[in-house]
């Protein structure tokens, strides 16, 4: 079906789009509201002011501003943006081939804030992701959670905590992953033993600072290795942990058990077999959903059942896109490939969105639409779980960010030349020059 564009918008430039989030009100109406947390809205209105959400209701029950710019939306859905629990855009990394245990990497400071892949990820809808270094170490150093913003730093992007630290995990793997020569462990067993002794470290090293009661001359020697596993002790920082078989996973939770930490289990291949251990030592999953087989051997069993097994163990189950191994564009498709497999619609949709951010701690500030949250939301064409529906618009804390209107926007969205180019090359006189020449010759001939 097509939609005409929304109307009162198509014609505000990107300034007033900056002004109007910032202090005047910008009201939605007509649309259908999903907000997750509480029953959706037929015909609704959502109020949206410095980048928080002020209000929403049905139309005809919510007080819009006599100054709110006033946008139509009628024929759309509007849904929170959506958080995506482990990603890899913008080209991070963490640790190098140096040794399997380097909590003190972060991968803040590899994160390319211009790469096109965020921008993909906006226009699959995408708000808040957690990007992740990869998962060839036992411990690969520290995660970050962002805002996609459209910033042209990673520091334009941070989610900030309220003690003003970025706002982030840490990031741990078991599994084939992380066994190769050493230094790295040769076997399971000797991956659990290494990172046991390291937090066993991070204990004694916390203990030192105790006693010191702040006295310098006391104090052990600064470590930033063991400093982040104090945090992890401390269940400042939450532990996102990549595996795949049941055993890792149940490796995974025994340790985090012994040390007491917070932890996320991620992919989970085989979490259909032990849901109930799972559900048990109540830990939430973060879900790949892979839709072609193949790939490395611990994933054999994967099975598109493990978030209805979960969800039905009562498990929380959160989708994330590992991005590029599912392409960012394409994160709806989890939600409905999980109500395929025997999910609840609810369900995935709170997958997509309030589940994951409660995984990554963030749930008071994003996830849901609700008066004092972020203004983070997606404009779609259709019901989410459609295969016909586009992402039409991507807001971010009031801003637009993405726009499959405006001709760039399109081609992140669909792909095309140039859709992946970091920097495009400056060779606008050469091509000029070329078609000219080209022009001139067609003319001699």
């Amino acid at each position: 079906m097509h939609l005409r564009p929304l109307r009162g918008l198509a014609c505000l430039t990107i300034l007033a789009l900056a002004v109007s989030a910032q202090e005047k009100p910008l009201v939605f109406t007509g649309a259908q509201l999903i907000p997750i947390v509480g029953d959706p809205i037929a015909s609704g209105v959502l109020v949206v002011q410095h980048g928080k959400i002020v209000a929403l209701g049905a139309v005809g029950q919510v007080a819009i501003p006599a100054d709110a710019q006033i946008i139509d939306a009628t024929g759309r859905v509007l849904m929170p943006g959506l958080v995506d629990s482990h990603s890899h855009i913008g080209a991070g990394s963490g640790g190098d081939g140096s040794g399997p245990l380097q909590p003190d990497t972060r991968v803040l400071d590899s994160v390319d804030a211009r790469d096109p892949s965020l921008q993909k990820a906006r226009a699959g809808g995408l708000t808040t992701v957690n990007v992740m270094p990869g998962s060839g170490h036992l411990i690969s150093g520290q995660t970050l959670y962002l805002k996609l913003r459209a910033a042209a730093t990673v520091d334009g992007l941070l989610i900030k905590l309220a003690d003003g630290t970025n706002a982030g995990g840490l990031k741990m793997a078991n599994g084939t992953n992380s066994i190769r020569s050493a230094p790295f462990p040769g076997t399971r067993a000797k991956s659990a033993s290494l990172v046991r002794e390291q937090y066993i470290k991070a204990q004694e090293y916390r203990e030192k600072i105790r006693r010191a009661h702040g006295d310098p001359e006391k104090m052990p020697a600064r470590d930033l290795a063991l400093e982040e596993l104090v945090e992890v002790l401390n269940g400042q920082r939450i532990v996102q942990h990549h595996t795949h078989r049941h055993d890792d996973i149940l490796t995974a939770l025994r340790i985090s058990q012994e040390f007491g930490y917070p932890i996320v289990l991620h992919h989970v291949s085989e979490a259909w077999k032990v849901a109930g251990e799972i559900a048990a030592a109540h830990v939430a999953c973060s879900v790949i959903m892979i839709d072609s087989p193949g790939g490395k051997l611990e994933t054999r069993d994967a099975d598109w059942k493990t978030p209805a097994v979960l969800q039905q163990a009562g498990v929380r189950v959160g989708f994330h896109t590992d991005d590029p191994i599912c392409d960012s564009r394409r994160f709806l498709r989890s939600a409905a490939l999980g109500v395929r497999a025997g999910m609840t619609r609810q369900g995935a949709l709170e997958a997509l969105t309030i589940n994951n951010a409660r995984i990554l701690g963030l749930a008071d500030r994003l996830g849901s639409l609700a008066a004092g949250k972020d203004a983070d939301f997606i404009v779609l064409s259709g019901d989410p779980l459609s295969t016909y529906t586009h992402v039409e618009q991507t807001w971010v804390e009031g801003a637009k960010v993405f726009d499959r209107a405006n001709p760039s926007d399109h081609l992140y969205a669909v792909g095309g030349p140039g859709a992946g180019d970091p920097r495009r090359a400056h060779l606008c006189c050469f091509t000029a020059a070329s078609d000219l020449g080209m022009a001139n010759q067609g003319d001699e001939q």
